[in-house]
């Protein structure tokens, strides 16, 4: 957990000195509080006292008390600020960490322990900094402080407190050898209650479009039942420590003055005041003893769900990248080529290869489609390009360049991607189209409106209220599939890339659109190379070079005509979709 620690702020550290200093302070002064009331004690069961030293000491006391006040605020306001900038860096940290890592790499920590990674287990730690800033310094000084005070006052008094504080020490080992184990547990289930949610609200519709929402229910109330089983079990453990907190505390103020009392009428006259006003000091020293002990109990009981979640946060931020970045961002001797030679590409947590010897080469202007059955690893191989994935053999070139030696963001600024699932980001239709970095200017008005008209989105941009400025929900929720579908590739274009890259994303869209997109792109996109994976054959058979996947294999190459006649595969896969006629053979 101190490594985190690292992330705090040159500033941080001067609120951490003025919160220790402050803290003393708080302890100092409430700990000259007794010494005042002994003093008023002696005052008022001595004949002759004046009033007037009476009342000094009473103001002395209210002094003391404020002072505390003021001094508790002043810390707790350091604190604050420390507790804040500390959740403030960190989930910065951990969001930036995700952004880097491969696609491979996060999916090892799915996206619901992440979140909670994000959220929860920052707020444990922050706990502990805001919480256990304050006790650890506290405890610790008011402890020494108190005992130091009492120390050599009366051995019988000091036994009843050593016994208190025994008891009290034993009563928070046990329970801490109980709920330790179960820390890691609820933060684990944590993450299957985040997982099991976040998966209903995805497939909210199928949910209710299939009547599984007593389905779901069962399917949720397993990890929240166990959630709450094991809460249920840390609660019902600790609260054994408020009861046993007041009953130590309660007993050793009556052993104190029971043992007073005792001495007190074995004593003379002469030494019962003294022994009336030792006793009223100790009995107070000895609470705050043992609530010193009671507040560094605390402490370690939030500590180990602190650790666990310091730990989980870590292994985010120590996950080192599987793709590392390159350093070539130089100008190429090529412009708009890609070339694959023998790639073979498995995950890394599979046994078999999605995709086994795939070479071909795309020339500049070159349209270039993808197609194949299900699972054939169309999509695999063209995630090759941006390098979301790296090539487990063979190697990938993008205008000549082994895509391994391209800085990643120089290698991105050459490509418009376009996903098989349009994604659609929270803001306007603007940003939107607008959206990423692609080293120059943000797109002008008119890119922008000229990427809509090629992606065929104008018409339904027009007719929205505020037109290009008109709100987009997150994920796109307030507009249709195929219109998501028309802003990416909107997006691509408005980048003017040298290489597109279409992963089926003309699935949404009706035949007559599709068929005015295609021919937009054409004239818009002559001298870019074009990458499409598509179902449709509608959509590749004018494509200048056609491959054929099957089972990770390329088992055909060429010509929309060259490979009617010499691919079964790819002919079969056309005559399921269009007439010979339609087909031109």
């Amino acid at each position: 957990m101190f490594k985190l620690f690292k992330n705090f702020h040159k500033k941080d550290f001067l609120f951490i000195a003025l919160a220790i200093l402050f803290i003393a302070g708080q302890v100092g002064l409430e700990l000259k509080m007794p010494e005042y009331m002994s003093a008023i004690t002696r005052l008022v069961q001595t004949e002759g006292s004046e009033m007037g030293e009476i009342l000094q000491n009473g103001g002395m006391m209210l002094l003391c008390a404020f002072g505390s006040l003021v001094s508790t605020i002043i810390a707790g306001w350091f604190v604050a600020n420390i507790g804040a900038d500390f959740t403030f860096i960190v989930r910065k940290k951990i969001f930036d960490k995700v952004e880097e890592l491969s696609i491979d790499d996060i999916k090892r920590f799915s996206t619901a322990s992440l979140i909670t990674r994000t959220t929860n287990d920052v707020t444990q730690v922050r706990m502990v900094i805001t919480m256990g800033a304050n006790m650890l310094i506290r405890a610790p000084l008011s402890a020494t402080w108190a005992i130091i005070k009492i120390s050599g006052k009366n051995w019988q008094w000091s036994t009843a407190t050593g016994v208190a504080v025994a008891i009290m020490l034993a009563t928070i080992i046990t329970i801490m050898m109980l709920v330790i184990p179960r820390f890691k547990q609820v933060q684990k289930l944590t993450d299957r209650l985040n997982g099991v949610m976040q998966e209903n609200l995805k497939g909210i519709r199928v949910v209710r479009a299939f009547n599984a929402e007593k389905y779901q229910e069962k399917k949720f109330d397993v990890p929240n039942t166990e959630v709450a089983n094991t809460v249920r079990f840390v609660d019902r453990v600790l609260s054994i420590m408020s009861p046993t907190m007041y009953l130590v505390m309660n007993g050793v103020t009556l052993s104190i003055y029971l043992i007073g009392a005792t001495l007190i009428s074995q004593s003379t006259m002469a030494n019962k005041l003294t022994l009336f006003s030792d006793m009223v000091v100790f009995s107070t020293y000895a609470i705050h003893v043992i609530f010193s002990f009671l507040m560094v109990a605390v402490i370690f009981m939030i500590i180990p769900r602190a650790q666990v979640s310091a730990e989980r946060i870590n292994e985010v931020l120590d996950k080192s990248n599987s793709i590392e970045d390159g350093s070539f961002d130089d100008e190429t001797a090529e412009t708009g080529t890609v070339e694959f030679r023998n790639v073979s590409f498995k995950y890394s947590d599979a046994e078999e290869y999605l995709l086994k010897d795939i070479s071909f080469r795309a020339e500049k202007g070159q349209t270039v489609a993808f197609i194949g059955s299900t699972g054939s690893g169309k999509s695999t191989l063209i995630n090759l390009i941006p390098r979301f994935y790296d090539t487990t053999d063979g190697a990938v070139f993008v205008d000549g360049v082994n895509v391994r030696d391209y800085k990643q963001k120089a290698l991105h600024r050459k490509l418009g991607y376009i996903p098989q699932k349009a994604v659609i980001f929270s803001g306007t239709v603007s940003s939107n189209i607008a959206y990423g970095d692609n080293g120059n200017e943000k797109p002008s008005k008119r890119a922008i409106r000229t990427a809509a008209k090629v992606a065929q989105a104008k018409s339904f941009i027009e007719k929205l209220d505020k037109q290009y400025d008109s709100h987009i929900a997150q994920a796109g929720t307030n507009i249709s599939g195929g219109q998501k579908q028309r802003l990416a590739i909107a997006r691509a274009i408005a980048r003017n890339p040298e290489i597109y890259i279409f992963d089926d994303s003309f699935s949404a869209l009706d035949y007559k659109t599709d068929a005015s997109l295609r021919k937009a792109l054409k004239d818009y996109t002559k001298d870019a190379t074009s990458l499409i994976v598509a179902q449709r054959i509608g959509t590749i058979m004018h494509a200048d070079q056609i491959i054929v996947l099957d089972k990770g294999h390329c088992v055909g190459r060429g010509t929309h005509r060259e490979l009617m006649n010499n691919c079964e595969v790819y002919r079969e896969i056309a005559l399921s979709q269009l007439t010979k006629e339609e087909l031109n053979v």
